[in-house]
């Protein structure tokens, strides 16, 4: 089989994407595939939330820079291994000025991909070369967004960035899907949300996913354990919605391992 490239993307910040990220990350590696997390977001966060220093270590800076090769990179953790980044990341849309940066993440993981079943990204909350290399490299973009108007505008302002990259860099590009996270089905603003989002998926040629990620406490804890919504609580209704939401993605009736 080959390697799967997923993006989890939205230029808005706050709705979830490190959260989602390591979620299926857990899910995967739970079903017995060997899974790889970028983290393309300058804060950090991937890398921090499954437990790393990544203050001390070599980052996918490093290999954009020509420091590092991704092999020697990659660090290990409980769930997966992980290509971290942190703050030097953010000198990218500077430093990285030459032609042919949007394919930077692309060769990096052209190296490494084939010792991989999925690649998840996690990418900045813009709409910058960070967020174009996630695009290049990727087959497809799960979009999570929160049940709120600034997260749609998020959404919708994605759909030019998309086109762009389809039609200059990556044309097998698609959409998996819109998922809506702490979402809560008794509130009408919730329900208002839900409606725009399938506006908004039937213009990106998409998807609502069925799945919908609620809120639970246990959700913004887990970071701080250094490990996913998976691990830290995996009766918690978050992480049975993850769960319906991975077999949504592989197209499993029921929960089975990846061959």
């Amino acid at each position: 089989m080959p390697t799967k490239i997923t993006a989890i993307t939205n230029q808005k910040g706050g709705v979830g994407k490190t959260t989602v990220c390591a979620a299926l990350l857990s899910c995967l590696h739970q079903r017995g595939a060997r899974v790889l997390g970028v983290d393309l977001d300058p804060q950090g966060s991937l890398g921090f939330s499954l437990g790393l220093d990544i203050e001390h270590c070599a980052t996918v800076y490093d290999i954009f820079r020509g420091a590092a090769q991704p092999e020697e990179v990659i660090l290990q953790t409980d769930t997966c291994d992980i290509l971290p980044s942190n703050i030097l990341l953010s000198a990218a849309e500077l430093e990285f000025n030459k032609p042919g940066r949007e394919f930077l993440l692309k060769a990096a993981l052209s190296k490494i991909q084939d010792q991989y079943d999925y690649i998840v990204i996690d990418t900045p909350p813009a709409l910058n070369i960070l967020t174009v290399n996630a695009y290049v490299a990727s087959d497809s973009l799960i979009i999570p967004m929160a049940p709120e108007v600034l997260s749609l505008l998020g959404v919708s302002q994605i759909k030019e960035t998309i086109e762009s990259v389809r039609n200059y860099y990556n044309s097998r590009l698609q959409v998996l899907g819109i998922l809506l996270n702490r979402f809560n089905a008794r509130l009408n603003l919730s329900r208002e949300m839900l409606e725009l989002a399938q506006q908004i998926a039937a213009q990106l040629q998409t998807k609502v996913f069925q799945a919908k990620i609620r809120s639970s406490v246990s959700a913004a804890e887990a970071p701080a354990h250094g490990v996913s919504i998976m691990d830290y609580a995996p009766r918690s209704k978050p992480a049975m919605d993850f769960e319906a939401l991975c077999q949504e993605i592989l197209g499993e009736s029921s929960s089975e391992e990846v061959r």
